[in-house]
């Protein structure tokens, strides 16, 4: 039978709502999204093109060509690796809690309610971070093309505030509205990304009036614009990489939406980024080859590089707003679904207590098939992160670092909690990476986010000032006192980490002991079965 056979469909539906139950939940959301359009899904919220454009400052300031390009493919291989540990993982527990639920049944029960609060508020306030600086970034870039016929022109604060809200809009109605079309607008974002990146590409090259030599787009370091030692400036860069290469796990709170999400949605995380990088290399390649003074471009007024670089290569305002608009459609793309991914995520951990009002945001709108509350709640919790940027652009500009290190870390929770307990949860998983492959990945994966935590409170140069000093640092410490604060008001006396949610159950009871008891029967009864066949 074939992935469109009715019956194989319902069969599909029908065994992964009986994993669910098996998680502790019951069924609420339409199994409508394919393999492919969680790939899209994923593939959006990292944009490649889009996510490396807005970025471009910090590899231009923090060493030029190498810096970007090799750069990129370091995060790329390390970002596999994550992924990869994530699909284990997410194999093992497809379910739409997503990282906070791992953390709670890789742990011990005595910790498994810390675990899973800590993990769950690092990946929510990730999530939401991600998705503000996704779409206020985008609201930057489409202000910035302005620029391209008056290049004195600088926004003042409260018309990107306003752009920003606008991008934050158009990717709330299309959530609602669009919600049984998003099987196909995640299909939509492979397609337009792919046919941007060769346009792109093409373009560049052909009406560039100059073209750098090899040896610069491979190998030409300067690290002087940030004032950071040359090994240092390099580490500090990857920023840029790490930013666009973070969104692959949000996917994960997608699970309850996929038929056969064990092996599906593993799949997704990681052919994504493996896509990704290779979409990156496509896209940075030709950008290098024919990249303008880099100083000219790091002066510019709205502090995006982007469309001037499009501009001075085609040789028109017009040519390069031609070009700007193909990575605007990948921010449409990017924005929407951040914000999809944001809202399961705020639901899921809602569903369990987590959030204050937790009843109101849990519930899943009938009309519509989606938790409407909490997509609600994302987009304003979003769309007031915006009015800092009234107060202070420095701070603001921070939440990229910040939404970098929340869900890095968030990522790490559980992976490094199943290799400190020498990985025996996952030693079944559908996407198994094999005990010795597996425990290298992991590693890696725990290292370099322990690494990238620090890095990205960093300056992108120095010697700093008030507008450019990083306060990732300060958000990071902010939004952890705010959770550890409910925690200690509420969580610590309530929130029991996953709970029950099926009828004939003791509702809101843990299902930590009995999700691991019903692990253990089913992996028995597969092995009889194996046994059986032989």
């Amino acid at each position: 039978m074939t992935k469109h056979d009715p019956e194989s469909a319902q069969s599909g539906a029908a065994a992964a709502e009986a994993r669910l139950a098996e998680l502790g939940y019951k069924q609420e959301l339409p199994r409508s999204l394919s393999y492919f359009s969680i790939l899209g899904l994923s593939f959006a919220i990292m944009a490649v093109p889009f996510g490396l454009s807005t970025t471009l400052s910090i590899g231009l300031t923090d060493g030029g060509p190498v810096t970007i390009l090799w750069g990129w493919v370091l995060v790329t291989l390390i970002s596999i690796a994550i992924a990869a540990s994530l699909a284990e993982i997410c194999s093992t527990y497809p379910t739409s809690g997503g990282v906070y639920y791992w953390s709670a049944m890789l742990s011990t029960p005595k910790y498994a309610p810390i675990a899973s609060w800590v993990t769950g508020w690092l990946g929510l306030v990730g999530n939401w971070l991600i998705t503000t600086s996704i779409c206020f970034s985008g609201g930057q870039l489409i202000l910035s093309a302005i620029s391209l016929w008056d290049e004195a022109y600088v926004p003042k604060a409260w018309q990107i505030v306003l752009m920003y809200w606008a991008v934050l809009l158009v990717a709330l109605a299309v959530n609602i509205w669009g919600a049984k079309y998003l099987d196909q607008l995640n299909t939509a974002c492979v397609y337009w990304t792919g046919a941007s990146v060769i346009i792109l590409l093409v373009t560049l090259l052909v009406m560039a009036p100059s073209r750098r030599s090899a040896s610069f787009v491979f190998g030409h370091y300067d690290p002087s614009p940030s004032g950071w030692a040359p090994g240092w400036a390099f580490f500090v860069g990857l920023l840029q990489a790490a930013y666009t290469l973070t969104g692959y796990g949000m996917v994960a709170a997608m699970c309850e939406e996929v038929q056969n999400p064990e092996r599906e949605v593993p799949r997704a995380m990681v052919m994504s980024v493996v896509a990704a990088g290779v979409t990156g290399l496509f896209y940075l390649i030709p950008i290098l080859f024919v990249l303008p003074d880099i100083q000219e471009l790091l002066s510019v007024a709205t502090g995006q590089p982007a469309p001037l670089l499009f501009k001075l290569v085609t040789g028109s305002a017009g040519g390069g707003f031609g070009l700007l608009f193909l990575i605007l459609g990948i921010l449409f793309f990017a924005g929407v679904g951040a914000l999809t991914a944001s809202s399961r995520c705020a639901w899921a951990f809602a569903r369990d207590g987590a959030i204050p009002g937790s009843r109101w945001w849990a519930k899943a709108n009938e009309r519509y098939d989606i938790p409407l509350n909490a997509l609600f709640l994302s987009t304003v919790f979003c769309g007031l992160l915006g009015l800092i940027y009234l107060g202070s652009s420095a701070a603001f500009n921070a939440f990229t670092g910040v939404g970098t290190i929340c869900l890095s870390a968030s990522y790490a929770f559980p992976i490094f909690v199943s290799l400190l307990r020498g990985r025996h949860a996952v030693r079944n998983a559908s996407f198994s990476l094999g005990t010795t492959l597996g425990t290298i990945l992991n590693a890696i994966t725990c290292a370099w986010i322990l690494l990238a935590i620090v890095l990205f409170t960093m300056p992108t140069a120095i010697p700093v000032t008030k507008t450019s000093m990083n306060y990732a640092s300060v958000l990071f410490a902010f939004f952890g006192v705010v959770s550890a604060g409910w925690y200690a008001v509420w969580g610590r006396k309530y929130y029991v980490g996953p709970r029950s949610h099926l009828e004939g159950e003791a509702v809101g009871s843990p299902v930590i002991g009995r999700v691991e008891k019903g692990a253990e029967v089913r992996v028995k009864k597969e092995e009889r079965m194996g046994a059986g066949m032989m």
